[in-house]
């Protein structure tokens, strides 16, 4: 009786060692994961309160070919099934359940990005964010004004107000939440650049200052003569000469602009129209950047009230007219 309940007992540690040893195997080995077209990562959603064996089966269904009850088995026995993050994730080949249940844990969601350059229209950044990769248009259909109201600024403008940057995003994400990320970034950042102003300067404001950055975004084609650009415009500002900048102009005949600007059009008077007006235009006409941010409020010392561009992207700058028609004669007319 002895000897068969020690074979019972060797027979049964055997057998534990052997289910601990397939165990230990499996969770170090890559998942099966189903074919997915186009794409060999498969997507992973996991909805806000997924628990449990329904956890364990949502990750099946998302193309994991593995059993559903080991899954769970190995969720529960690690003793961190409860922190499980929801979220948008990515199954990629080569993950092991113990590199799944890591992923889930910590929330390394699959992340996608979005580009917003310097210098875009607000135009543009809907574009841009209409086709991002699976971020969800709420925005779509919605007026300006809506939008604005919807991510908390209503009655603001939408020009210049989302600072280009980067943006990563989880998949699914509303294209709003990503916009009024933008826009709190534009504020830190404008926030930032007025508190820096120099004494002297013309600008009433941080509006003012977000205007005129707006401008020279547009005005530089080549990044060190940023400040030699606000450098200009301030001067003019405050010597009352009109800004007379071709970008304003483009950007208020907007649709009508055909990528030709003709005398007619600085002739045509608009809101925008620096020729004609006065001052700023009524808000900026574009996003800028940091460093146009700060050519506007710490322009370069500088006599200069014209500027000409050389066709390198580099601008020559002239403090008198006579200088500045010399300069548009060299660079322009090739005399």
């Amino acid at each position: 009786m002895r000897r068969v309940l020690l074979r019972l007992f060797a027979l049964l540690l055997a057998a534990v060692v052997l289910l601990s040893g397939a165990a230990l195997w499996w969770l170090d080995a890559p998942l099966r994961l189903a074919p997915a077209p186009g794409n060999q990562a498969l997507d992973l959603e996991i909805e806000p309160g997924t628990m449990g064996r329904e956890l364990a089966q949502v990750v099946i269904s998302s193309g994991v070919q593995t059993q559903a009850s080991w899954l769970y088995a190995w969720f529960r026995l690690s003793g961190q099934a409860r922190q499980i993050r929801a979220g948008s994730y990515e199954i990629s080949p080569g993950t092991t359940p113990r590199k799944l249940l890591r992923m889930l844990v910590r929330g390394e969601e699959a992340l996608k990005s979005v580009t917003l350059p310097e210098g875009w229209t607000f135009a543009q950044v809907r574009g841009a964010l209409e086709k991002a990769e699976q971020l969800r248009p709420d925005s779509r259909g919605l007026s300006a004004e809506e939008i604005m109201a919807r991510i908390g600024r209503p009655g603001l403008h939408p020009e210049g107000r989302f600072f280009p940057d980067t943006y990563t995003y989880a998949k699914g994400s509303s294209d709003l939440a990503l916009l009024e990320r933008a826009a709190r970034a534009m504020d830190k950042r404008l926030e930032t650049a007025w508190a820096q102003r120099l004494p002297g300067t013309p600008l009433k404001n941080a509006q003012e200052a977000l205007i005129l950055a707006s401008i020279v975004e547009k005005e530089t084609g080549k990044p060190s003569d940023r400040a030699m650009i606000g450098g200009v415009f301030s001067n003019r500002l405050r010597s009352g000469m009109r800004l007379q900048t071709d970008p304003t102009v483009i950007y208020g005949l907007g649709d009508a602009f055909d990528g030709d600007l003709r005398k007619r059009d600085l002739l045509a008077d608009t809101p925008y129209n620096t020729y004609t007006r006065a001052g700023l235009p009524p808000t900026p006409i574009a996003m800028p950047g940091r460093a146009a941010l700060l050519a506007a409020v710490q322009p370069a010392p500088t006599n200069a009230v014209y500027f000409v561009a050389r066709g390198d992207g580099s601008s020559q700058f002239s403090a008198t007219l006579d200088e500045h028609n010399r300069a548009v004669n060299k660079y322009i007319r090739g005399k």
